[in-house]
């Protein structure tokens, strides 16, 4: 699961295309050579999407294995996320939420007025693009899917321990000299009075 770029955007008919305010990249998977045609398919792709969703929606549109996230606010704020498609869309509408919630707190009185591509300085995208890589960090239902996958596989593994100890307490039971027969009895009655829902 990766995020290979977020962009926030404006978006609104008043401009001919839509308009970069702030965006980042993580192209560290792609090739130096790549680096470049990659930053610009991200640019690309996100200024394309932004402008063909609706107003106060969000959409999710696939591309060559990858997602593309858009959501774009009535007010024309929007942002756009380009990701693997392995990773979560909800986790991805979490992150675009997130963001432009606080883009807009930061710059609320500026970035309506922007009219050209623009580069606004905004710490909260550059800290995400590296951060939410783990989508876990995002969305605390990924990161409980997350735990619980990993409290399953230890109880897996302790289930399977139990019943490997049981296969050799048996055995050290039946081999024991320091029980009697009637303790060896016992066991074998009480084992066999704990076990659950046997199918006949």
């Amino acid at each position: 699961m990766k995020i290979t770029g977020i962009s926030i955007l404006k978006w609104k008919e008043d401009t001919a295309e839509p308009v970069f305010l702030a965006s980042a990249t993580e192209l560290s998977s792609f090739g130096f050579f790549q680096r470049g045609t990659a930053a610009q398919f991200v640019k690309f792709i996100s200024r394309t999407l932004i402008k063909r969703t609706p107003a106060g929606k969000r959409q999710t549109v696939e591309h060559e294995g990858n997602n593309v996230h858009t959501y774009l606010r009535s007010d024309g704020l929007g942002c756009a996320v380009v990701a693997d498609a392995e990773y979560p869309e909800r986790v991805a509408f979490t992150i675009m939420s997130k963001l432009i919630e606080q883009f807009h707190s930061q710059y609320a009185q500026q970035w309506p007025t922007v009219m050209e591509d623009a580069t606004l300085s905004f710490e909260p995208l550059d800290q995400a693009i590296i951060e939410y890589q783990d989508p876990s960090k995002a969305d605390k239902i990924s990161k409980i899917q997350k735990d619980l996958d990993a409290t399953m596989e230890v109880m897996h593994k302790t289930i399977d321990s139990v019943l490997e100890r049981q296969v050799k307490l048996d055995k050290l039971v039946e081999t024991s000299e320091d029980l009697s027969m009637q303790s060896k009895a016992f066991y074998t009655t009480a084992k066999s009075h704990n076990q659950c829902c046997t199918i006949c």
